[in-house]
Order: structure tokens, then C-alpha cells, then sequence
């Protein structure tokens, strides 16, 4: 791996401790990136590490966020460790992090606080902190400075590596900091416990080199790197053998799928061999309008398996803002996409995400946002007042927008979106869809799971229907879910 390395010197007692620590300015960085797949091994010893020890995760963020913690269950269970279902009762405590938003911040450092006072109560539970947030310099900086307790620190880019670092934490005593500055490899072979049984995320591509001015996942996540065609499709058939019925397929900006490999293939051509492997469901997230072809839409109406949902975030719909925030099209051309994602995608459900009080952001501004809200009526969408990342270039913005003015926009843009998110579920009532159930549902007694256009619905049925793709009847809708009976 082409590693950056920082090494920080700190004093913890009369101990002089090296550090490999993130900088900022390097993850910048971005060249051609390697596929290593013998990166990953557990050397006999540490397979035993975990005997008689239990672990717990604590996921914050995106799909990538949760299936990383896939990733870290199996290495640690491959350590012989055991999953705890209560952070209390857990040996070693991880903390998957997410940074895209400040709020993300706040809820990981409330849980250290807590984690600080288990720690006081049990000394030897070993505790620490990885994802997104372990790449940030400043984070890591502030960890070192006030969250001393902490035993092990590790990024998005060595969770291959958690097996040594985790044993030098519980040997050493010291607190071990492992960040890579640097852009990045794809690592396969990594092992996974997935959550369900039957849907499974299947990462196709890391990172990204679009550097909105807002966004910090370019410097948390590394370049954009795609993963080989042919390991994404061999992984796919090992899930459709192993009973998975949905996969969904994962990336900072999937549509720019294939952009860094030399043979050209693109989205639209893998999306076809994904589809060409027979399995039920296919969904994909999260999708950048610049990158978005005729070709993949074409190929989402050719195939009954690719579901017929789209997440196209917006962000804003003010041509000054979009420019201002880096997003490379205009609120004309997204509208162009949009209609035609629309016209071509049978049934097609479209969903986005908006940020409110971006610096700058006038009273015209907002309007037009709104205007492009209520004229693509979507399904739903993720509605964000901007919260600026240290070392992004909208961070350094001037930022003059009164909290009250942010949190009036943000407020009236909600009430227009759950208005059209009710009326899109209102056009399924009476409707029989076909619903993946999932598990139980948070109300008592009912099934939950996915209509193939990401419709949540709470189905009454009995739990050995669970993994199966059911016909629903719709009875009744709200604006976040709807309810319904099994029609044979």
C-alpha cells in the first residue's frame, strides 16, 4: 500500500509513544491505485486473541459505515471473539464513525463520555475508535488531547490491519493511533458478517475525487478506486448460492463506477452483468447526477431485477450555490436528468438530498430549491442545515446566515417534502406490490421489509415468511411507511 506516513511523538506518563497519524494535505493525494488480495491474514496466534472475550460495534453513517462493520465483526470473530449485545457486557468496545456532518461529531463524543465511565468501572475493557472520523487530523488531535482512556485508533483504509493493531493495544497497554494518509488500495478478501440473511451490501468502488467544496469524504474515504468487475460479480454469485434474494451496491458516487480502470467498462456495463447473474433484487447507492448516462438508464428499464429506485441528490437548486459548493451541473441540467429518469423508469422512485444554509444562501436561493422541489414531487428526501468540515474549502466561507434563518428554510422545506412523499405513498393504496420481508417490524406483531421502489412497509404475517419476496396488499399509508396483508 502507498502509505503516508506521520509519525506524532506524544508523552503518556514517562512513555515516549510513535503514532502513525492522518494529515490532511496528504489525503489529498491521488495517483494510480493497486488491488492486493493477500493483504488480509490473521496469523495463527492472534486467532485465539479473543477466547473468552466479546466484542461491540456501534455503526454511525451510510451503508459504508454499516458494511465496514461487517467487515470488522467477521475479522474479530476469526479472532475468536464474540458478539455482545449490550456495550456493557463487551470486553472490546469499537466505535464506527461517521464524519460527514457535525451532529455525527457530537453523538460519537457522547458516547466516549460514556465509554470513560465503563472504562473507570471495568479498566481492562479495551475501547476505540475507527471510520471516518479516525481520518480526520483534527479528530485524532482532540483524541489525543482529551480522550487519553482511548486504547486503539484505526482509519477507513486499514481495517485489514485491525488483528496487529488490536494486538499491540492489549499487549503494549499504550494507546495505539494507525491513520493512513494516503489515497488508498482496494484490499479484497476481506471477510464479512452480514446483518440479514437474505440482502447484503456488495461494495463496487471506494472514495472519491470530486471534492465538493463541502464534502469531507474525499480526504475520510481516499480516491475514487473501482474494484474489478470480475471480483464484484464472483462475490454477488457466492450470495445468490447462499440464499441472498437483494444485494445493493455500494460506492461514494456508483455511477462513476470504472472511470479509473483501463478496459472500458462502466455503471451501465456492470449493472448488466449484475443483472445477467439472476439474482432478485439489485439496488445501488448513492448516485451523482454528472455522472449519471443515458446508458445506465437504459439499462435500469431493460431489467426487471434492477429496481426501480434512484437516490439523486440535489443539494441545492440554485445554479450560484451548486457552483459554489463544486457540483459540476446546473439546477437545468439535473431537471433534464431527472424527466428523463422519470420518463424512461417504469414506476421509478426518486429520492434526494438537500442542504439548507449552505454560506451564502439567499432568501432567492432557497427558492429555487423549492422550485425544483415541487417540481420533481420526490419520494422522499435527506434535508440537511450545512455543517461546515474543518479543511474543506466551504469551511473557510463566510458564513453570515442567522441558526434561525437555516432552521426556518430547513423547516419549511420538510413540510413540502412530507407533502409529496404522502402523496406518492397515497398512489399505492389498493396496490399489491411485491415485498422482500426483512425481520420484525418496531410495531408489535408485524413483519417489516422493502417494496422494490424502497417503500418501508409493516405487513402482518407470520416470522417463516421472513426472507421471502411476498405480494402486499396495500391498506393503509402514511408519509414514511405504509401497512399492508399478504395477497397469494
Amino acid at each position: 500500500m502507498n502509505k503516508q506516513i506521520n509519525y506524532g511523538i506524544i508523552f503518556k506518563g514517562k512513555e515516549v509513544i510513535y503514532m502513525l497519524i492522518p494529515e490532511r494535505e496528504k489525503a489529498k493525494i491521488r495517483s494510480k491505485n493497486k488491488v492486493l488480495t493477500k493483504e488480509y491474514k490473521i496469523d495463527d496466534e492472534l486467532k485465539e486473541l479473543g477466547l473468552g472475550k466479546t466484542y461491540f460495534i456501534k455503526t454511525y453513517g451510510c451503508q459504508m459505515n454499516v458494511h465496514d462493520s461487517e467487515n470488522i465483526k467477521a475479522i474479530l470473530e476469526e479472532m475468536s471473539f464474540k458478539e455482545a449485545l449490550v456495550m456493557e457486557e463487551a470486553d472490546l468496545i469499537l466505535l464506527n464513525t461517521c464524519a460527514i456532518r457535525e451532529n455525527a461529531h457530537n453523538k460519537v463524543f457522547g458516547m466516549l463520555g460514556r465509554i470513560k465511565h465503563l472504562k473507570e468501572e471495568r479498566p481492562n475493557v479495551i475501547a476505540g475508535i475507527c471510520g471516518c472520523m479516525a481520518q480526520e487530523e483534527g479528530v485524532v488531535s482532540l483524541i489525543l488531547e482529551k480522550y487519553k482512556f482511548l486504547d486503539l485508533v484505526f482509519g477507513t483504509h486499514n481495517i485489514h490491519e485491525l488483528p496487529l493493531i488490536l494486538e499491540k493495544a492489549i499487549n503494549s497497554k499504550k494507546m495505539e493511533v494507525q491513520v493512513y494518509s494516503c489515497e488508498g488500495d482496494i484490499i479484497e478478501n476481506i471477510p464479512a458478517k452480514r446483518d440479514s440473511k437474505y440482502k447484503a451490501f456488495v461494495n463496487i468502488m471506494y472514495g472519491c475525487d470530486k471534492f465538493c467544496t463541502y464534502c469531507i469524504v474525499p480526504y475520510t474515504r481516499g480516491k475514487q478506486r473501482s474494484r474489478n468487475p470480475k471480483d464484484i460479480i464472483r462475490e454477488i454469485e457466492k450470495l445468490k448460492e447462499a440464499g441472498y434474494k437483494e444485494v445493493t451496491l455500494l460506492g461514494q458516487n456508483v455511477n462513476a463506477y470504472g472511470k479509473d480502470l483501463d478496459i472500458n467498462y462502466d455503471m451501465s456495463n456492470l449493472l448488466t452483468d449484475v443483472a445477467s447473474t439472476g439474482i432478485s433484487r439489485i439496488f445501488f447507492v448513492t448516485s451523482h447526477p454528472w455522472d449519471f448516462t443515458d446508458e445506465m438508464i437504459e439499462v435500469i428499464s431493460k431489467y426487471d431485477n434492477i429496481m426501480p429506485y434512484i437516490h439523486l441528490p440535489l443539494q441545492s437548486g440554485s445554479n450560484r450555490i451548486l457552483k459554489l459548493m463544486g457540483r459540476r451541473y446546473t439546477k437545468e441540467s439535473y431537471l433534464e436528468l431527472f424527466h428523463k429518469i422519470k420518463d424512461k423508469i417504469k414506476n421509478v422512485s426518486v429520492t434526494t438530498d438537500i442542504i439548507v444554509g449552505f454560506p451564502g444562501e439567499t432568501d432567492d436561493d432557497f427558492n429555487d430549491t423549492l422550485d425544483v422541489v415541487n417540481e420533481c414531487k420526490y419520494d422522499s428526501a435527506f434535508t440537511f442545515i450545512f455543517s461546515p468540515r474543518e479543511g474543506t474549502p466551504a469551511s473557510k466561507m463566510k458564513d453570515d446566515i442567522p441558526l434561525e434563518v437555516k432552521e426556518k428554510r430547513l423547516y419549511k422545506l420538510n413540510d413540502i417534502i412530507n407533502k409529496y412523499a404522502l402523496e406518492a405513498n397515497q398512489k399505492y393504496m389498493g396496490k399489491i406490490v411485491k415485498v422482500l420481508l426483512e425481520g420484525e417490524s418496531s410495531k408489535g406483531g408485524l413483519l417489516m421489509g422493502y417494496t422494490d421502489t424502497m417503500k418501508l412497509i409493516n405487513v402482518k404475517a407470520s416470522k417463516d415468511k421472513v426472507g421471502e419476496i411476498v405480494n402486499v396488499k396495500i391498506t393503509n399509508v402514511q408519509s414514511f411507511s405504509m401497512d399492508g396483508e399478504i395477497v397469494e
